[in-house]
């Protein structure tokens, strides 16, 4: 089963330049990994590095993978290990995993954590908690990919900020993800309705949906925190990186900022007036996307731009699904409307720790290879961090070229945040937001339970933070 995610071009040009600076995107979607095929405990027997081999990973041995089964599936893995095997005669296990903390936490206590993670998800490991775990991956960007030519110059500018943590790069963010708000082209276009610029818009055209016997939204239980995610985006659109800072810093009264405070009382308002559909807190969450995408029972719904392809099976004919910026709530806002949220995500670390940390590090050679970059892009319709690779029709997805779209209007208005993966909070906020969608509890009430939960992490000496600037 999936789990939500928490949770990119030539063709994305200067918006990538100064914009994707922030977080280690996490990612909302089994079995138990397994541990590395060697004894855990540090990197196995190694062979001399090379051009070709720079990591000097063993001949014979084998990677142990662990990766997270959400959106993305795991195949594009065990495509990359097959570009892996080709080039350089190494094999990879892939092991599928839903529950990252649950399954891998325990290797990590004991010394034999695989040796590449995908720790993504709701139940993501904090990277906090492991930091001291994890293997730097600068060499990784030094190395020629299988291409010949140097991985660091092969990456759009800025993807390896979020993965920098006290100067070093720890976690490599493998996709590139575009937030925004999804709708169907085809459905607007037949209602002559237009997407919302602003909250008030946002209602009016929630209007308009019940007149048709439609909702404004719908949301699924482990996705509630998808509307944390827009509400974030459009406050800080709203107060600039005043908001941004406050809460990626974990400052007392951070969600008590205005514009937070304005944003909050807007979906209040929409809430209140009946516009999102019922009973989404006990709903699954890919049934509630299929609500929306494949039922069109709701016209709107924020996400990643995993989205297309994680309902690829479940959205109907002729969609055209597409991405609009979200909405702001005044018509002076710090960062105009067309500013995107958009990060480097679906991160990977190499466990310090594990049987064969070269192969780690030589499996994310593979995935960074045009040949797998390609394919992922290609079978999910989302870009990687590899740039040149998406066509300018996009593979023939319309939400791939909207996000084209998206990202060349915003410019350099490009955004993000980390502190919500950063501390592991999700888990505790879906509890908060799947109350407050449902109608359950006031705006005062949501502030003081995202606070709290902000505050327990802000006061626990234990937890490392890192300062945002």
């Amino acid at each position: 089963m999936n789990q939500p995610r928490l949770h990119r071009r030539d063709f994305l040009r200067g918006a990538l330049i100064t914009g994707l600076v922030v977080p280690i995107a996490g990612t909302l979607a089994s079995c138990a990994a397994t541990g590395s095929s060697q004894s855990g405990g540090g990197s196995s027997a190694s062979a001399s590095t090379s051009a070709n081999n720079p990591f000097g990973i063993a001949s014979g041995s084998t990677v142990a993978a662990a990766i997270f089964n959400g959106g993305y599936g795991t195949d594009y893995v065990d495509y990359a290990a097959n570009v892996m095997k080709q080039k350089v005669g190494v094999g990879a296990n892939v092991d599928a995993i839903t529950n990252i903390a649950q399954s891998l936490q325990p290797k990590f206590v004991a010394g034999n954590p695989p040796d590449l993670v995908d720790n993504s998800g709701a139940n993501a490991i904090g990277i906090s908690t492991i930091r001291g775990q994890l293997a730097e991956l600068s060499d990784v960007l030094e190395a020629n990919n299988y291409e010949g030519t140097k991985i660091s110059d092969t990456l759009y500018t800025g993807v390896t900020k979020p993965g920098t943590l006290d100067g070093k790069f720890l976690v490599l963010n493998y996709v590139l993800t575009v937030y925004a708000l999804w709708y169907s082209q085809s459905l607007f276009d037949e209602n002559g309705w237009t997407v919302p610029k602003t909250w008030d818009e946002a209602y009016d055209l929630g209007g308009k949906a019940k007149a048709k016997g439609k909702y404004l939204f719908v949301w699924g239980k482990e996705a509630a925190t998808y509307y944390q995610t827009l509400a974030i985006a459009s406050a800080i659109k709203e107060g600039g990186d005043d908001v941004r800072l406050a809460l990626e810093n974990l400052e007392k009264d951070c969600w008590s900022k205005p514009a937070v405070q304005a944003v909050f009382t807007a979906m209040k308002k929409i809430i209140d007036a009946g516009y999102f559909k019922p009973g989404g807190a006990g709903t699954q969450f890919t049934a509630a996307q299929a609500q929306w995408s494949s039922d069109e029972d709701a016209l709107l719904y924020p996400s990643g731009s995993w989205i297309e392809n994680e309902m690829k099976k479940q959205t109907k004919s002729g969609f055209k699904m597409t991405g609009a910026p979200e909405p702001v709530v005044s018509s002076n806002p710090a960062m105009p409307y067309e500013a995107m949220h958009s990060t480097a995500g679906e991160p990977f670390i190499v466990p310090s720790k594990a049987g064969n940390v070269a192969g780690g590090k030589e499996l994310l050679r593979a995935m960074l290879s045009k040949d797998a970059a390609t394919n992922f892009t290609k079978t999910r319709l989302t870009p990687t961090i590899v740039k040149g690779i998406v066509p300018a029709d996009g593979f023939g997805s319309t939400a791939l070229v909207s996000q084209s779209k998206l990202l060349e209007d915003a410019g350099s208005n490009v955004f993000s945040w980390n502190f919500v993966d950063l501390y592991g909070m999700n888990q505790d906020q879906l509890v908060v937001w799947n109350t407050f969608l449902s109608g359950g509890s006031s705006v005062a009430q949501l502030t003081k339970g995202l606070q709290d939960i902000t505050d327990k992490v802000a006061n626990d000496s234990s937890v490392t933070k890192v300062k945002v600037s």
